[in-house]
């Protein structure tokens, strides 16, 4: 099989898979320099997304995956009455698309909650050399999968955990994400509203604010406006350890 090679530009280098940061979140590890260069050349780099713009919309002919590469997103569907449900959020080292792989239409909206950089994965360019470099292919059945048990996670959450419960799992699932990108667990700016975690969670607007709140009271975190400290994190974890929650998520 001949794989379509294009030449990556000197200025991008320091940009390609070879040389990101993120590379053992996004793709395989243990690719040789070959297989790296191919791959390389394949992935369309550093596409800029503003806040507020889509990446992609439901509807939309499926072509390409996107690792995130710095920024937030969210991915919502509308319902029926023309409501907004969020689906998910989205965050550096983390693969968006997988939706439109079965139908090829994607079915939710993809939108940067900030100013945020994509890498793009033409999906038949990468299926293509999944079948020339094996260890490519069985990471995105990996991907897949883990997006598998973070739905069935997300359905666990909103069946069986109360209000707190679930405030409480979402925090610490967003600490552990971070945590394994190697930013500060217990110390991040959320890069979402409150309305749009209530609709991630099935809870109203006034519910997250009241909650966050009386964990505040609780000396378990400490909120100012977007910034939230976990001062207590094992407090939480007390909180659901006897339900099913989101830490097997990644």
């Amino acid at each position: 099989m001949t794989t379509e090679q294009t030449t990556i530009p000197l200025h991008a280098l320091k940009l390609s898979c070879s040389n990101c940061s993120l590379r053992e979140l996004c793709l395989p590890v243990g690719l040789n320099r070959e297989e790296m260069t191919q791959l390389d050349a394949v992935i369309r780099q550093s596409r800029r997304i503003k806040r507020g713009e889509y990446l992609f919309r439901s509807g939309e002919g499926f072509k390409s995956l996107f690792a995130v590469r710095t920024g937030f997103f969210k991915t919502c569907v509308s319902s029926q009455d023309g409501r907004e449900q969020v689906t998910g959020f989205l965050m550096s080292g983390e693969l968006m698309g997988l939706d439109g792989i079965s139908s090829n239409i994607h079915g939710c909206d993809a939108i940067a909650l900030e100013d945020s950089e994509v890498c793009e994965l033409p999906f038949n360019r990468i299926e293509s050399l999944g079948r020339d470099i094996p260890s490519l292919q069985h990471h995105f059945f990996r991907l897949m999968s883990r997006e598998i048990v973070r739905d069935q996670n997300v359905m666990l959450l909103l069946g069986n955990m109360k209000a707190e419960e679930r405030l409480a799992a979402f925090l610490l699932n967003l600490s552990q994400r971070l945590a394994i990108r190697g930013f500060a667990a217990n110390d991040f700016i959320l890069r979402m509203s409150r309305e749009e975690i209530g609709s991630f969670l099935g809870l109203k607007l006034e519910t997250v604010s009241r909650t966050l709140s009386k964990f505040q009271q609780q000396s378990w975190i400490s909120v100012d406006h977007k910034h939230i400290q976990l001062v207590k994190p094992d407090e939480l974890k007390t909180l659901i350890s006897g339900c099913v929650h989101s830490n097997s998520a990644e």
